[in-house]
């Protein structure tokens, strides 16, 4: 059952529920801008506009082509970055082929709700249509309205810039999961405004009318934290309702895909459990001028130690011991992920071979089902990206769980594979993203000229009207690299 399209999950929600995410009255309006915060925090402003300088576009498909095969049918076996900085958000967003190439607000293959982490103008455009308007129609219906990349209101109440939970979607995840939030601190609204978007979501349909008598059907992020934060806990909540996001190409397993579970994964890690927040680490205090200000340049904290890591881990020799102990620990992930995603690929180009040759799906059920349970752990542990750092026996052990499904699955498929005469068949090459995206039926030159088509046609005004709307800064516009993985 398709996350997007799940009939069974659908709410009928009544009109006490129809104005999810309305301005309240007397609401300060939000300042989507980021330029606008600038005169009167110069100081953050201008250490956030620093997350430009992590421009560099890494093609995770060429660095690990095995991705291409565990998302075959999905959006990312098409184009998948590493991350940038936060000044990137909303441009890579526009850009990747995961959003296709819309020529109206009407197509495109993504819902509106992929745009949802990516910009103040979201929190704008809930307060101003409503949070179910905004969750309803396609992503191209707010192209000329979601503008400003991560910014200010984001995270900042715009009328007393005070830390707020501008995404009413995490304060219902946190109602579900026991969480008080009138009980919450400083220190919890330092990680709680990061994990707003650094979490694991998926879009619920949800029935609701709107005060014209018109019936719609919004796709809401939702964090399925229901049975807790844990990759076990969500697991369970997913089967329970039997969801998946996608059907898997080339194997036919009813696949998760985890998101960005960040905030999950690193509560369960060593600083999180010793009231360390994701704020002390990614945006440490900073001095202008003798004045102290907390630094927006969110960025990886071993790139600035001094700052970050030592102001704990304060003795002498303690930079060279803490740069090892964190090099071993990537080290040490990067084995068990590759190994891992090596046991997955191969199960499922096994399981498509079995399918291939006339397997029933009584034989393939527990097959698919150690390949759903196994990749889900594999994404789940290395989504997050620095989960190897935030809670390093967790990745492991999660690793070390989605291998075992993923030869469990193997083991199985060598019984049906010989069935079926085919004892010794051996799993076709995926060592580069070309052999992969093949097998994997990517029509990569297709969706690039279409892409192409667009940033040159309907992107280009949608920018062009920000600018002249004065919605956006112009320099920071025109002043923006424009890179991508296939241009």
């Amino acid at each position: 059952m398709n996350k997007l399209l799940a009939g069974s999950l659908v709410l009928v929600v009544v009109v006490v529920l129809m104005s999810w995410g309305d301005a309240a009255e007397g609401e300060a309006k939000v300042i989507a801008n980021n330029r606008d915060w600038a005169e009167d925090f110069p100081e953050q402003y201008n250490s956030w506009k620093k997350t430009a300088e992590s421009d560099e576009i890494v093609d995770m498909l060429k660095e690990k082509p095995q991705l291409v095969i565990l998302w075959a049918g999905y959006g990312f076996s098409k184009d998948y970055n590493a991350p940038r900085g936060h000044y990137y958000a909303l441009q890579s967003n526009r850009n990747t082929l995961r959003t296709g190439a819309p020529v109206d607000t009407k197509t495109g293959p993504m819902p509106t709700a992929c745009w949802s982490c990516k910009s103040p103008d979201v929190v704008r455009v809930m307060q101003e249509e409503g949070e179910l308007e905004y969750f309803t129609g396609k992503w191209a219906k707010y192209g000329d309205e979601i503008s400003n990349t991560i910014g200010c209101a984001d995270c900042h109440d715009s009328e007393s810039a005070e830390l707020r939970l501008s995404r009413p979607y995490l304060k219902r995840a946190l109602e579900a999961s026991g969480f008080d939030l009138a009980e919450a601190t400083t220190d919890d609204m330092r990680s709680l405004v990061c994990a707003q978007c650094h979490s694991e979501y998926y879009f619920q349909p949800t029935e609701w009318t709107d005060g014209a008598g018109n019936k719609k059907i919004a796709k809401v992020v939702t964090f399925p934290w229901e049975n807790g934060l844990t990759a076990e806990g969500m697991e369970e909540y997913y089967d329970a309702i039997d969801f998946k996001d996608w059907t898997h190409k080339i194997s036919k397993t009813p696949m998760l895909k985890a998101q960005h579970p960040g905030y999950e994964i690193f509560k369960t890690g060593i600083h999180a459990k010793n009231g360390v927040s994701c704020a002390d680490c990614h945006m440490p205090t900073a001095i202008q001028d003798g004045a102290e200000y907390t630094s927006h340049h969110v960025k990886n904290p071993m790139s600035d130690m001094k700052a970050t890591c030592l102001g704990c881990h304060d003795s002498d020799g303690d930079r060279e011991v803490l740069e090892a102990v964190v090099a071993r620990k990537l080290e040490r992930k990067e084995e068990l992920m590759e190994i891992t995603m090596n046991n997955l690929a191969k199960a499922h180009l096994e399981a498509g071979k079995a399918w291939e040759l006339g397997a029933t799906e009584a034989e393939m059920a527990g097959v698919l089902l150690d390949i759903r349970h196994g990749q889900w752990r594999w994404d789940y542990s290395i989504a997050s990206h620095g989960s190897f750092f935030h809670a390093p026996e967790e990745t492991l052990r999660l690793l070390g769980v989605a291998n075992d499904k993923a030869q469990s699955a193997r083991i199985k498929l060598a019984g049906i594979l010989a069935k079926y005469g085919a004892s010794g068949y051996v799993a076709p090459d995926f060592s580069t993203k070309e052999k992969a995206q093949k097998l994997a039926g990517v029509p990569l030159q297709e969706l690039v000229d279409a892409k192409n088509k667009f940033r040159s046609g309907l992107l280009k005004k949608w920018k062009d009207k920000a600018i002249q709307d004065g919605d956006v800064d112009r320099k920071e516009q025109e002043g923006m690299s424009d890179n991508t993985s296939y241009n």
